[in-house]
């Protein structure tokens, strides 16, 4: 994967948009420059005193024209060249998610939390300045450059190739030097961020381990010299930025006091009038102001650099997303009646002890089976198995006869899950349910709202299906939070569903009343219920006991009562 992976085709995608940017971004210069050259001899024209009127009307209407075309043609540039880099940000974060999302389970993904958003938000935040900051006014400049040239050249080549090493100067040895000077300080104070970045990622959300260990100012003080160290790099780099300005204002001093040199020699022999001279001194100022941002444009170069190699080794390392076998849906789809079954499935993680050894079991449709265990037995791991987030290495995971590691994200289609601790979104209940179909109506969510005993608690608040959740749904309970979740899984409607232990951290009584209303309106689906504790499991159709990777129970409630003193003791401690 190489780094033009990441840039060209964004380019050659939005070729036509990214043209207008570059006219808008000419036009606007122009205007800009034709805007200081008509002030200058309007200036210098009203001051002879002219005996018409007329004489300065035409370079007054001028002025407001190129004035006016000035403004707008900036904020056509802006909103043209916004709206491209907005869609070419959304398809690489929406790339880099799809690279991530279907290994981010997987004991092969590679990437920490912490640095997938760092790339997502710093990395792809650092590419919209490549376009805005460099790519578009360094064509729009260099454009202008050789207009500018050319138009002096119509009244002396000898003068314009003097003022065009003026300008190069400016506008192509400085941005030179920048980069050579500041590319290896650009490249630490870039990597230094980004590690920055992903170690405040996994403080936040590690922030109870570091409360507890009692070493929270031992990370803060950690944190404040790195970004010190940091600060002082900057420090230095802007230094250097301040000598390379004042050298670049000393170049358009000279560039100016060529101008008027000439313009003098010129009016003198009667071959340029003397109310051009401020008008061709003018003009210096906003050709150089479109010149002078493009060193610290190029400067970045580097941190571009560094933000398109993450993004190259993080297609690398990722394991792509796998295709779903569509010769194999029908069959799954047929009837809507699906059949899961692990067939002597064995697993082992990387340089581990082996973690699920021959297991065996089938969900039929419409069944309910509970998979019980200490932590630590494979439980978690035959949920990912069964998600396709991991192969086996040894035996099957089917769905009527297809491994379920072929289906890729389709997975969704036949398999929910409720989580310990399912995410809600900053946006209203009806949205957060709607996210388990998309194209559910307003009718069909408050059916499912219903049907998990939550439509009465949200009519009674004062905006409704219209509350905002906040952030990961913090304005309501434990148990709300799983019902509105549940509420999700009856839309998405999928044959099977797998309980990851939902009641994790309810009271008792929250408990009792969730899980009854759980089974109550999944009795028409097939449940398989990962769980450590026995409470409430005389509801399901049987009992797996899974311990140290291997089954070492299986049949219902009421037989392994009767033949497992084992089970009978754990039941009896719920």
């Amino acid at each position: 994967m190489k780094t033009k992976d990441w840039l060209l085709p964004y380019l050659k995608e939005n070729k036509r948009m990214l043209g207008f940017v570059i006219f808008f971004g000419v036009l606007t210069i122009f205007s800009a420059a034709l805007l200081m050259f008509t002030s200058g001899f309007l200036i210098s024209k009203a001051a002879t005193r002219p005996e018409n009127l007329l004489m300065i009307y035409v370079p007054i209407v001028a002025v407001r024209t190129f004035g006016i075309t000035r403004a707008v043609s900036r904020y056509m540039e802006r909103l043209v060249g916004h709206d491209v880099v907005l869609r070419i940000v959304t398809k690489m974060r929406l790339r880099v998610y799809r690279l991530v999302e279907p290994n981010v389970l997987s004991s092969f993904a590679k990437k920490k939390t912490g640095e997938v958003l760092g790339i997502l938000a710093e990395d792809i935040e650092r590419l919209q300045d490549l376009y805005l900051k460099t790519i578009f006014p360094m064509l729009a400049t260099l454009f202008m450059y050789g207009l500018a040239i050319a138009a002096l050249g119509w009244f002396s080549w000898p003068f314009a190739l003097l003022m065009a090493f003026y300008a190069g100067v400016l506008l192509l040895l400085f941005p030179l030097v920048s980069l050579l000077v500041t590319k290896a300080k650009v490249q630490a104070m870039k990597a230094g961020r980004h590690r920055l970045y992903e170690r405040l990622t996994d403080a936040v959300m590690g922030i109870s381990d570091w409360q507890f260990s009692g070493r929270q100012h031992d990370f803060i003080q950690e944190y404040e010299r790195e970004e010190e160290a940091l600060s002082q790099d900057e420090r230095q780099r802007m230094r250097f930025v301040r000598w390379r300005n004042t050298a670049a204002q000393g170049v358009i001093a000279l560039m100016m006091v060529s101008m008027l040199r000439w313009t003098a020699e010129q009016t003198a022999r009667g071959e340029l009038a003397p109310v051009m001279i401020a008008a061709f001194v003018l003009v210096i100022f906003p050709l150089t102001e479109a010149f002078l941002p493009i060193s610290d444009a190029l400067s970045e170069i580097p941190a571009y650099q560094d933000s398109f190699g993450r993004l190259s080794r993080l297609a690398k390392d990722q394991k792509e997303p796998k295709i779903s076998l569509h010769q194999d849906i029908p069959r799954i789809a047929a009837g809507g009646r699906v059949t899961l079954e692990l067939r002597h499935v064995s697993f082992q993680y990387d340089h581990t002890e082996q973690t699920l050894d021959d297991i065996s079991f089938t969900i039929r449709p419409g069944e309910k089976l509970a998979l019980l265990g200490p932590s630590g037995a494979g439980k978690s791991t035959i949920l990912k198995l069964i998600e396709g987030a991991v192969s086996p290495t040894a035996g099957q995971v089917v769905l009527n006869g297809v491994p379920t590691t072929s289906l890729g994200v389709d997975i969704a289609k036949w398999v929910a899950v409720l989580n310990q601790k399912p995410h809600l979104f900053d946006t209203t209940i009806r949205n957060n349910i709607r996210l388990g179909r998309e194209d559910a109506t307003d009718e069909e969510i408050v059916w499912a709202a219903k049907q998990v005993k939550l439509h009465d608690y949200i009519q009674s608040l004062p905006l409704g299906y219209d509350t905002p959740l906040l952030e990961t749904g913090v304005r309501f309970s434990g148990g709300q939070r799983q019902r509105i979740a549940l509420a999700r899984i009856l839309l998405q409607d999928a044959p099977i569903v797998v309980l990851d232990e939902p009641t994790i951290g309810l009271d008792p009584m929250t408990e009792k009343e969730l899980m009854l209303t759980i089974f109550e309106v999944l009795k028409d689906k097939s449940v398989l219920w990962i769980t450590h504790h026995l409470a409430f499991v005389h509801m399901v159709d049987a009992v797996l006991f899974l311990d140290r990777g291997k089954l070492q129970l299986h049949g219902t409630h009421e037989q392994l009562l009767k033949t497992s003193e084992r089970y009978k003791r754990l039941y009896a401690m719920r």
